[in-house]
């Protein structure tokens, strides 16, 4: 494959916030970086300084946008929001914790929790709808920078797309990879799809940021 057909992409989750430490479901609603999650966007801002980025795309939710924001200023490159790369929205189940859900609504946390690609949330997005919008987004920045290297700059669930397209993993299959907040992982793109090259790079940060979907895969993945 000739080098100008190739696109490098940085893939990056957000910071830690305050609702990533208690479990709680995030989706759509904007909720702000803690003061841990600051400190690891300017870590990873500093790891990423040397890197030539032609572009960074962000979601435009403020978590992954004030993570960007670090590392555009200390790249160099130009910030761009792209609402494609925002987290699955899930409805009602926004704002409540994994326990809340499955007491609140059994039968929909079982089919979450199965990981039904057909399913959604009441006012929220089906798994299958999700990864089909995030990768057509990831699909159509690669193509506008063949040759180049971006970063995508994201969410938990977004993330954990981008590895199964490039790993050829099914949508039901549980996760076994990590989605670390403030982590580097690395992918390919040419006309034959995504390629993984490196996947949950922390080296960073002085200790690994939270990854609340590690108690199970019992409900799914948001961030």
């Amino acid at each position: 494959m000739p080098h100008s057909q190739v696109t490098r992409i940085i893939a990056i989750r957000h910071g830690e916030t305050a609702w990533n430490v208690d479990t709680r479901i995030q989706g759509h609603l904007d909720i702000p970086l803690n003061e841990t999650g600051r400190w690891q966007a300017q870590r990873l801002a500093e790891a990423l300084s040397e890197e030539t980025l032609h572009a960074i795309y962000a979601s435009d939710l403020q978590r992954a946008w004030e993570t960007a924001h670090y590392v555009a200023q200390a790249a160099r490159a130009p910030l761009r929001q792209e609402r494609g790369l925002r987290e699955r929205g899930f409805g009602r189940f926004e704002g409540y914790t994994f326990k809340e859900i499955e007491a609140r609504w059994p039968d929909e946390a079982l089919r979450w929790r199965q990981r039904d690609a057909d399913f959604g949330p009441p006012g929220g997005e089906t798994l299958r709808g999700f990864y089909e919008r995030v990768v057509r987004t990831a699909e159509r920045l690669a193509a506008a920078h063949r040759g180049q290297t971006i970063a995508l700059v994201a969410h938990g669930g977004v993330l954990d797309c981008l590895y199964r397209a490039a790993s050829r993993v099914d949508l039901q299959a549980p996760r076994t990879w990590q989605l670390g907040n403030a982590s580097i992982n690395r992918l390919l793109h040419t006309d034959e799809g995504f390629t993984l090259v490196g996947w949950a790079d922390t080296m960073h940060l002085a200790h690994s940021g939270r990854d609340e979907f590690s108690d199970g895969d019992r409900l799914g993945r948001a961030a």
